[in-house]
């Protein structure tokens, strides 16, 4: 079996990078970190060993990182410092300051597996994996915001370009201001090749009218659920199309994905997800997707 390649976002997850948290996330300062009042570092902890399971329970082989006290609470959000292609692993560099030592974490990572690196983003270039969504095996979209700069966009347009891959990017707002996190991926989350649930208020205009020129099928987010969960409503992770798992708690927003075909598995992440500002996505970095 080839070992790592992922060009796209909902074929079968077949390997996944993912750090268990202990130590770091159990002592993190919430206010140094911008954690909400629902965090509770053991909860947390307890909270990520149910999401774990589902991930194995869907046949995916997962890589662990080991939290053993580096401090660095937010490496749990595994999908962010990395980004897979089929030509091996672009080392991101993120946006954030407290998360810029994760990246020396995939790195290692991938030497000790033999998985190739293609190119790091290097200077003043930001990329974070949350901004970085494959519209079709040729095609990656990034948003271009507070986590990534198009100084990390022109990087990775020249590491890609090679390879006959066009990179698109598109403007992301603000929204809650450059301490709160707003990925391209918090606004949309791909559930089959041609299905994706969308915040569109947030989406860049252009962006939403390339979804629908591409003939991709919107399930719009219910917008009561999307602000009460800041937006982690929305980060669904697709184990294999039309076969997903979310953040427990938001009822409207599962049945729309029901409703137009999905399977949803979801995880009690009050704790985790909703208080640390990262989703099932983000707790995740493909590292092999391929149809079976």
């Amino acid at each position: 079996m080839t070992a790592y390649g992922s060009q796209e976002m909902s074929a079968p997850l077949m390997r996944v990078l993912m750090r268990r948290p202990g130590e770091s996330l159990k002592g993190a300062d919430a206010a140094k970190w911008h954690y909400g009042p629902t965090f509770d570092g053991a909860r947390a902890v307890h909270q990520y060993k149910a999401f774990a399971e589902l991930v194995e329970k869907s046949g995916t082989e997962i890589i662990w990182l080991e939290d053993e006290g580096d401090g660095l609470a937010d490496a749990m959000f595994t999908h962010d410092p990395s980004l897979m292609s089929d030509h091996g692993a672009i080392l991101l560099r993120m946006g954030k300051p407290l998360r810029v030592a994760e990246t020396a974490l995939h790195e290692k990572a991938y030497a000790e597996r033999q998985i190739p690196i293609l190119g790091r983003i290097h200077g003043e270039g930001t990329v974070e994996g949350g901004d970085c969504i494959w519209l079709d095996a040729k095609t990656l979209v990034i948003g271009r915001g507070v986590r990534t700069n198009q100084e990390g966009i022109d990087q990775i347009s020249s590491l890609l370009a090679p390879h006959g891959i066009t990179v698109l990017a598109y403007d992301l707002p603000l929204w809650h201001g450059e301490e709160a996190c707003l990925h391209l991926m918090s606004v949309m989350s791909p559930l089959a090749e041609d299905l994706a649930l969308v915040f569109a208020p947030l989406l860049p205009a252009a962006f939403y009218q390339l979804l629908k020129k591409r003939g991709i099928r919107l399930i719009e987010a219910p917008a009561d659920e999307f602000h009460a969960s800041n937006g982690l409503s929305l980060n669904v992770l697709p184990t294999k199309p039309y076969e997903v798992i979310m953040v427990e708690g938001f009822p409207a927003t599962k049945a729309a994905m029901e409703a137009a075909g999905c399977t949803v598995e979801t995880f009690e992440a009050d704790a985790l997800c909703i208080a640390c500002e990262g989703g099932p996505t983000c707790l995740t970095r493909p590292v092999l997707r391929r149809a079976a």
